[in-house]
């Protein structure tokens, strides 16, 4: 963002108001100019596998299917009768989703969509990303560090930070953590609007929220739509804030049902044989349509089967509507205009505001993403909560070796009862910075010293800081692993399950010595793989080496003693 761009500064009268009150029209200044997203034939395909590892069979099949719209500046919904459709819609035009898949194209203002278009949009998913241990501005200061161009000085950033606060009614909150789900919503939009972006994709963004906040946040979106903004976002049944989209996009089994003015929607649904009563809400009429079980709902033929249940019954009028809607709508005058439009846009150079678009990068240096991530993983840490816990665990675990004795058979008991907004690389490495002191090395020396002196181990200087280093490089080395597992994928569920299955493999696998001497001794390499393995066997090392628990012999008999380890 160059320091010479226009900003809004919109006076905010009331904390529970989203559209700024006693602000004339003339008084507001465009702070971006309109952004034209269109896409022409755009289909998506997944892939997946199934069977086993040597006799995998890969699967395919079309889950967007030649979708064609024009997004203007102005509030564009995209809506379906819940199949996961709007969603999918709203993350391939946000690029979001493996290009791998994706066939057709999608322009910018009448050019191909940058490489960077991730950088040059906002993005607000459904489960907000808002860091409830650091308040509202510092939230919004963490995102224009990072995205804002390193350029900017600080007294520009911090008066866009107080813009965009001021912006969206958080100036009266910004010192307080955000809490209720308005503040978090709002938050999260102010982080993606701190770099002007003149394309905001919002993902549900009144999901969770009463009808009140909801109708709040949709008349904010609005408010900014009218500066010239184009706002996409996917939402299930809208009720009463339907009212306010200018245009509507339904989709239902990937296939668009309409795409056109809102506003027109009634009409053109009217024109294709379904007649809305009064009473109802457009947003649900139109839902209801499409899954089949509203009463306007005119398939033009009787139903002949009436054994059927009812599930297969609704089934099969959902796929006739969607099937009937979709051809209906690519003969449609609506269809035709759209196609004209499309034709027009990619004929059209708009050299000048292609490159303005283009001018926001992903520009921050390493060490600049670092500084920043350390920053806010420290910022609210939970120190007294951190100590509190690490001690009453470690008495917890002290008191419970407190009563062992020192022959043989408790030895073995011993054994058996213990255990255990930027790039990847620095997003890793400030994690594990921050990690380091307050999330590891304190809690590792806390539980060591307490558990270690209440269950009545050796002690001494060497043996002491034996135990606390091998504490800390086992919770060390387990973070990290986390850590770097879910850095290097994108979605949750991959890590969680890679993580989840491999903790417990090294569990199972830890330390259990005489477990794998006598029944697993032809694989024993495989405790190897464990790192709960390593801090045992070190553990075990510092507390027994040198003793004798079998007094009664001498140290050439010791391998006959009774149950001996």
């Amino acid at each position: 963002m160059s320091s010479n761009n226009d900003h809004v500064i919109v006076p905010m009268t009331q904390r529970s108001t989203s559209v700024p009150s006693g602000t004339s029209t003339s008084d507001l200044k465009t702070c971006t100019e309109g952004a034209v997203l269109s896409f022409r034939n755009l289909s998506y395909r997944e892939k997946w596998q199934t069977g086993f590892p040597l006799r995998r069979k890969t699967f395919e099949r079309e889950i967007l299917s030649n979708a064609n719209g024009i997004m203007n500046p102005g509030l564009n919904a995209i809506m379906d009768p819940q199949d996961g459709s709007r969603s999918l819609l709203l993350d391939v035009l946000a690029a979001r989703k493996d290009p791998r898949g994706l066939s057709g194209e999608i322009l910018i203002n009448g050019a191909p969509q940058p490489a960077n278009f991730r950088c040059n949009s906002g993005y607000v998913p459904q489960i907000d990303m808002v860091v409830d241990t650091v308040n509202v501005r510092e939230n919004v200061e963490f995102s224009a560090a990072l995205r804002l161009p390193m350029t900017v000085t600080s007294d520009e950033r911090r008066r866009r930070i107080n813009e965009v606060l001021k912006l969206l009614g958080l100036d009266k909150v910004e010192n307080s953590k955000p809490i209720s789900k308005e503040d978090r919503k709002r938050t999260a939009i102010a982080m993606e609007l701190i770099t002007d972006h003149r394309i905001l994709f919002l993902d549900e963004p009144t999901t969770g929220l009463d009808s009140s906040t909801a109708h709040d946040v949709i008349l904010l979106l609005q408010w900014m739509s009218k500066q010239g903004r184009t706002i996409i976002f996917s939402i299930n049944r809208p009720q009463s804030i339907f009212r306010l989209f200018d245009s509507l996009t339904l989709v239902a089994k990937g296939k668009v049902l309409f795409h056109g003015p809102a506003q027109d929607a009634l009409e053109y649904f009217k024109l294709a044989g379904y007649h809305h009563e009064p009473y109802n809400n457009p947003a649900d009429f139109f839902l209801d349509v499409i899954n089949g079980d509203s009463s306007a709902v005119i398939l033009g033929e009787e139903e002949e089967d009436h054994e059927d249940n009812e599930h297969k019954e609704l089934f099969k009028r959902e796929n006739q509507v969607t099937e009937k809607l979709a051809e209906f709508y690519a003969q449609s005058s609506l269809y035709n205009n759209t196609r004209g439009a499309l034709d027009q846009l990619s004929g059209e150079q708009r050299v000048q505001s292609v490159s303005a678009f283009q001018e926001i990068t992903c520009v921050t240096s390493f060490w600049h993403q670092l500084r920043w991530i350390i920053w806010r993983s420290f910022k609210g840490f939970l120190w007294a909560t951190m100590i509190q816990v690490s001690v009453m665990l470690a008495m917890v675990v002290g008191n419970i070796f407190r009563v062992l004795r020192n022959d043989c058979i408790e030895v073995q008991s011993r054994h058996e009862h213990t255990s255990g907004y930027y790039r990847e690389l620095p997003y890793f490495f400030g994690k594990l910075v921050s990690e380091l002191v307050p999330r590891r090395l304190f809690p590792s020396i806390l539980f060591t010293i307490i558990s270690y002196s209440i269950a009545g181990v050796i002690t001494g200087v060497k043996g002491s800081f034996t135990m606390v280093f091998t504490v800390l490089m086992l919770d060390y080395s387990a973070s990290s692993l986390t850590l770097s597992v879910g850095t290097g994928e994108n979605a949750l569920t991959v890590p969680t399950l890679i993580v989840d299955l491999y903790f417990r493999f090294m569990l199972f696998f830890s330390g259990l010595s005489l477990f794998f001497g006598t029944q697993m001794s032809k694989i024993p390499w495989i405790q190897y793989f464990s790192i709960p393995h390593y801090g045992f066997m070190a553990l075990q090392h510092n507390e027994f080496w040198g003793q004798n628990f079998c007094s009664e012999l001498n140290g050439t008999e010791i391998s006959h003693c009774q149950n001996y380890v």
